[in-house]
C-alpha cells in the first residue's frame, strides 16, 4: 500500500516526506527498516534520525543534521540532552551516510567529504531543503505520534525544508499577478454552511472577494483560519496561507481559483479513482428520504473519491468507493452526523434478456362498451439480432391496413413491453417488423393500437424461446509479481476469463493482467485481491459485453429476481 502511495506522489511531482510513527515499539534497527520501505519507493529513502536505546527500549532520537539528541517524554516536549557516548560511533556513521547521499548532488558537500573536513551545518540543511523540493531524496522521520514524541521535529523539517508557496507556484508554473488559490478539502458544517479549505498560492484574498474557477464563480462569505477545531475570522491572507473560504457552494475540490477578473491557471488534475466496492441504501423512513439525498450530495462533496449515483433502472440510490472501510465510514457519517436511519443491499446487476427463435403473431385489442369502442389490430414479426445490436423497429405495411399515424403506437406499445420480458428482465437483441393489420374508422385510437402490440408481443414471446443475458466486464487487474498465482486463482474462481498479462509500465516486478468477468462475480473482488497481496492489489472495470447465462445460475438470478420484485 505504501507504495501505491510513494508511485501516486512521485508520478504528480509532489516533494514528500515519511514518518515511521510507533517507533516506541521498535526492536529492531531503523535503517533495516529502511531497507524493507526502499522497494516500495524509486526515490532514495534518507535517514534524518537515529534511536537513542536503553535496556532494549527506544528511549529518544538524535538528529542527524542538527547533530541533537533528543529524549522522549510522553504527551510533553522532548528533552535535548548531549549524545550519549554509547551513542556517538552510530552517530557518526549513519551522519556519514545521509551526507554521502546528499553529495550526489553537490560536488562542493563531496569535495568536503573526500577531504574529510565537516560541512558547515547551514550548508547540510540547504542540501536537504533543496533535494527534498527537486525530488531526489526522500527525508524519513521517526517518533511516536500517541505520546507526541518527534510530532515537533516533523512540523520544524516541514516549515523549514518544505517548499514554501513561491516554489510551489514556480513548480506549478503560476504566472499569474491576481490570487491564486487550489481547493483542498470541502467541509460542510451546521454552523457555517459550507467551508471550501484552500491554500493561497500567490496574490492575496480577502472576505467579500469574487473568486473564479472550475466552471464556477461565487463570493467569498466569511474567511477563516483553521487551527484544529478553533476558527478565527481574518480579513485577508496571502502566499502559503491555508484558509477556509465561507459559502463558496458551487465550487469544488480540487478546484483552482483566481479573481472574478481574472482566469485562474490550468493546474495538474489528479482525478477520481474508480470506484472498486459499491452498495446500494435507501433510507428506513419515508420521510428521510430528501434528508438522505442531501446528505449524500454533502458528504460526496466533501470526499471526491466517493461516487454517489441513482439508477433509474432499479430506482436504486448506489454509494462507490475504495474500499470495505471507505464505504462503512460513510455510512456511519450517514447515521451519525445526519441522523438517518439506513438499510443498504447489493446494487442490482443490470441484467438483460433476449431470444433465440423467430415467430409472427397476431395481437388484437377489442372493447366495447357503449359509445365508441376500442379497436387495434396488428400483425407483427420477431426476430433475433446479433449481440449488442439493441432493438429495432420496422414496418412493411401496404394498403394503407394500419393508418400511418398509428404506427408510431404500435412501436411504442412493443417497446412498453420491452421493459419487462417473460424472464422479468428488459428485452434486448431483437427487431420487430409490423407487417399487416386493421383498423376501425371510430373505435381505433392510438392506445387501442399500443395495447394490442404489447398484446401480439406477449403471444409471440413464448414461441421465441427467452434467454437471460449478464453483463462481462474487461477486468485490468495490477499486482505484484509475487502474487501473481493467487490473483490468478482468484479471477478464475470467479468465472474470470484471463486473456493475458504484461508487466506494469514504469513498475518493476509488477504485472497487468486481462480478464473478461460477469459483473455480478465483481462483488466483494477487492477485498479478496488485497488479503492476498498485502493490500497493493486494484482493479479496474468496464462493460465489454452481453454474454448468454444458463442453468442453475440463470435460475438464481430470476428467482433472486422474482422475490425481489415480490418484495
Amino acid at each position: 500500500a505504501l507504495q501505491l502511495v510513494l508511485r501516486r506522489l512521485e508520478d504528480l511531482g509532489l516533494p514528500h516526506m515519511l514518518f515511521l510513527n510507533k517507533i516506541d515499539k521498535a526492536s529492531g534497527s531503523v535503517r533495516d527498516i529502511l531497507k524493507l520501505l526502499q522497494p516500495a519507493s524509486k526515490t532514495p529513502l534518507l535517514l534524518r534520525q537515529i534511536l537513542i536505546w536503553k535496556d532494549g527500549i527506544a528511549i529518544g532520537t538524535i538528529d542527524l543534521a542538527s547533530e541533537r539528541a533528543y529524549v522522549f517524554r510522553e504527551h510533553a516536549e522532548s528533552e535535548v540532552i548531549a549524545i550519549p557516548d554509547a551513542d556517538k560511533a552510530r552517530e557518526v556513521e549513519a551522519r556519514y551516510s545521509m551526507l554521502e547521499r546528499l553529495s550526489d548532488h553537490d560536488d562542493a558537500l563531496m569535495e568536503q567529504l573526500l577531504e574529510e573536513v565537516a560541512p558547515p551545518m547551514d550548508e547540510v540543511f540547504d542540501d536537504l531543503s533543496a533535494d527534498l523540493r527537486d525530488g531526489s531524496v526522500v527525508p524519513v522521520f521517526i517518533g511516536a505520534a500517541e505520546n507526541g514524541n518527534g510530532i515537533t521535529r516533523l512540523l520544524k523539517a516541514i516549515r523549514h525544508d518544505g517548499p514554501d508557496a513561491a516554489i510551489t507556484a514556480k513548480r506549478l508554473g503560476i504566472k499569474a499577478n491576481g490570487p491564486v488559490l487550489q481547493v483542498m478539502k470541502t467541509i460542510h458544517t451546521s454552523h457555517a454552511g459550507k467551508l471550501s479549505v484552500a491554500r493561497v498560492l500567490s496574490g492575496a484574498v480577502s472576505d467579500g472577494m469574487e473568486v473564479s474557477g472550475g466552471g464556477a464563480s461565487g463570493k467569498v462569505s466569511g474567511l477563516f483560519s483553521l487551527m484544529g477545531k478553533d476558527v478565527k475570522k481574518i480579513a485577508s491572507a496571502g502566499p502559503g496561507d491555508t484558509v477556509a473560504l465561507g459559502k463558496l457552494d458551487a465550487i469544488t475540490t480540487g478546484a483552482t481559483l483566481g479573481s472574478a477578473k481574472e482566469t485562474a491557471p490550468a493546474l495538474a488534475k489528479t482525478g477520481k479513482p474508480d470506484a472498486v466496492m459499491s452498495i446500494a441504501v435507501r433510507a428506513k423512513e419515508r420521510k428521510d428520504e430528501v434528508k438522505l439525498s442531501a446528505a449524500l450530495h454533502r458528504i460526496a462533496d466533501e470526499d471526491p473519491s466517493l461516487l454517489v449515483e441513482h439508477n433509474q433502472e432499479s430506482a436504486e440510490t448506489v454509494i462507490g468507493g475504495q474500499g470495505e472501510m471507505h464505504l462503512r465510514v460513510a455510512l456511519e457519517r450517514l447515521s451519525g452526523r445526519y441522523g438517518i436511519a439506513i438499510d443498504t443491499h447489493e446494487p442490482m446487476v443490470a441484467w438483460r434478456e433476449t431470444i433465440k427463435g423467430s415467430t409472427q403473431v397476431r395481437g388484437r385489442h377489442k372493447k366495447q362498451s357503449g359509445g365508441h369502442g376500442q379497436f387495434g389490430d396488428v400483425v407483427i414479426e420477431i426476430k433475433p439480432l446479433a449481440r449488442g445490436e439493441g432493438f429495432k423497429f420496422t414496418d412493411t405495411v401496404t394498403g394503407g391496413v394500419v393508418p400511418k399515424q398509428y404506427i408510431p403506437s404500435v412501436e411504442e406499445g412493443v417497446r412498453d413491453y420491452l421493459k419487462s420480458g417473460p424472464l422479468g428482465f428488459p428485452l434486448v437483441d431483437l427487431t420487430v417488423n409490423l407487417s399487416e393489420g386493421s383498423y376501425h374508422t371510430v373505435d381505433s385510437s392510438d392506445m387501442a393500437f399500443q395495447l394490442a402490440a404489447k398484446a401480439a408481443m406477449r403471444e409471440g414471446m413464448g414461441a421465441c424461446g427467452s434467454v437471460l443475458l449478464e453483463p462481462v466486464m474487461k477486468v485490468t487487474v495490477t499486482t505484484p509479481e509475487s502474487a501473481m498465482a493467487s490473483v490468478t486463482t482468484i479471477l478464475t474462481q470467479r468465472r474470470g476469463q484471463i486473456l493475458g498479462f504484461n508487466p506494469r509500465e514504469g513498475w518493476d516486478n509488477w504485472n497487468v493482467i486481462e480478464t473478461l468477468m460477469p459483473q455480478a462475480e465483481l462483488k466483494g473482488l477487492i477485498v479478496e485481491l488485497r488479503s492476498a497481496t498485502s493490500g497493493t492489489a486494484g482493479y479496474t472495470a468496464v462493460f465489454d459485453h452481453m454474454a448468454e447465462l444458463s442453468g442453475r445460475l440463470a435460475d438464481d438470478v430470476i428467482k433472486t429476481h422474482g422475490a425481489r420484485s415480490a418484495a
